[in-house]
């Protein structure tokens, strides 16, 4: 290998990544490829990089950012672990970046991905191109969620947590999908990372960080740096281009690109079209939510004379917890005295046990949930003389009748992170017709703030009569 290989010619080596990139459909990739360290373009590739970029010049040296918003099935993962392998061998020889290791350091080339399935795509096309003769003799240990190489250099692609990067030095990152990127007990876990790994890069001169995602709405790190860097000259290069132009093999499915604009058009034009969603916006800002928090109170003891209301919310699945919310009325305020989540895995039977257990400590002989959770809740709380009142609203009306106790300060909440980071990480959504739905976004999570939301409705807005109370017989 030679530190004259260029990030694009190693896409179109044989002995390198050229398997993975053959044929003309990576000709809006190639461009990229060039633009990305700065080497110079030919006029008809100038043009492409100008449909891609808004800018109509091109740039003379590397960028020291790079974000490509890109839509789904836009070659996305191969091309972020091509560039993970280079700047972890021949970019690292290019660039020099050993150079600036001291003795004893381990320099960290990182891909962050959105969960775990998605890491481990990425991680079988990193290892696929590590069985390149040329490459294969840099490994040094394979591991599970990387490699060690021979050169001083390690390999890791992981989910995004922020707590990965500190305490490394790393020369290069990719975040990859970062515009979905959520993580408990982090608000905005992209501005998370991206501020943790910026000072793991500081000692690396021409270290690179690069975020390749499909878009969402518009908030959040990767929408920042379109809204800043778009169109505009600048180190920070922003690529925001459509399927069918970065992958035009899919251009040629007509009928499979009509009907998911037919079936869902606002969907489609950010998962495919690669534009930031309109119809999506954040419920409420984390000013508000922290400003109903009372500040290191994290549970509060029953109180006699004070009747208290719950709502749970039982678990829907393997990924889901079940929670339960403790709350009660003072004035005009609602007032939220417990949380109770239990994560998966667990015993349904085991959790209902102990939550009826805690319900009896504040008096309480009746829970209200979801109506759509079926019978078995029911009879389970049932069973310990607890009962089961069906909830009226759906969690969408629970949260939209919420906004305004948060917005007015009539909120007096736990001092409880994973509360605060699913309130903040709700979206508004409007669908056809103007329906207007509030929910957790794509990989997100609303099973405490649901309960929550559920107990706050029930001691402030409704009123028992409101509530469909299940016949019992030991009433």
């Amino acid at each position: 290998m030679t530190h004259a290989i260029t990030f694009a010619e190693a896409c179109t080596d044989p002995a390198l990544f050229g398997p993975w990139f053959k044929g003309d459909s990576w000709g809006a990739w190639r461009v990229i490829d060039k633009a990305l360290f700065g080497e110079p373009l030919t006029e008809a590739q100038l043009a492409v990089f100008t449909h891609l970029t808004g800018r109509s010049e091109g740039p003379t040296e590397p960028a020291t950012e790079a974000w490509f918003i890109v839509g789904r099935r836009g070659g996305k993962d191969v091309k972020a672990a091509s560039l993970v392998a280079y700047f972890a061998t021949v970019g690292a020889e290019a660039y020099g970046y050993r150079a600036h290791l001291t003795r004893g350091e381990r320099g960290v080339v990182q891909l962050l991905a959105v969960d775990r399935d998605q890491a481990r795509v990425c991680l079988g096309y990193l290892k696929a191109m590590f069985e390149q003769p040329m490459l294969a003799r840099m490994v040094v240990k394979d591991t599970a969620d990387g490699l060690e190489l021979s050169n001083g250099l390690g390999i890791e692609i992981t989910t995004n947590d922020r707590r990965r990067v500190r305490g490394r030095t790393v020369v290069a990152a990719v975040f990859d999908e970062c515009a979905f990127w959520h993580a408990e007990g982090s608000v905005n876990p992209d501005v998370d990372v991206y501020a943790a790994v910026k000072p793991a890069m500081a000692t690396i001169p021409g270290a690179m960080l690069i975020g390749i995602s499909s878009p969402h709405a518009r908030k959040g790190l990767l929408y920042g740096k379109w809204k800043r860097h778009w169109a505009k000259p600048s180190n920070v290069l922003v690529v925001q281009a459509p399927t069918w132009v970065m992958n035009p093999n899919l251009a040629r499915d007509g009928e499979f690109l009509s009907e998911a604009f037919e079936e869902d058009s606002s969907s489609a034009a950010a998962e495919f079209g690669a534009e930031f969603r309109k119809d999506i916006e954040a419920f409420v800002s984390l000013e508000v939510v922290e400003a109903c928090v009372s500040i290191g109170i994290h549970e509060r003891p029953r109180q006699s004379g004070v009747t208290y209301r719950a709502f749970v919310d039982p678990s829907g699945g393997s990924n889901d917890s079940m929670t339960l919310a403790i709350a009660h009325r003072e004035g005009d305020m609602a007032v939220l005295d417990a949380v109770r989540e239990r994560k998966p895995p667990f015993s349904p039977e085991a959790v209902v046990t102990e939550f009826c257990g805690f319900l009896k400590q504040y008096g309480i002989h009746e829970v209200t949930g979801d109506r759509y959770a079926g019978e078995w809740p029911r009879e389970q709380f049932r069973k310990l003389d607890i009962a089961y009142a069906l909830s009226d609203k759906p969690r969408s009306d629970l949260y939209r009748d919420l906004l305004p106790i948060l917005n007015s300060g009539r909120a007096d909440l736990l001092d409880n992170r994973t509360l605060v980071t699913q309130f903040v990480g709700l979206e508004r959504r409007v669908a056809r017709g103007g329906r207007e739905s509030i929910d957790h976004a794509p990989n997100g999570h609303d099973d405490v703030a649901n309960a929550v939301a559920g107990a706050l409705d029930l001691v402030l807005v409704r009123t028992s009569s409101q509530v469909v109370v299940l016949q019992t017989g030991f009433f």
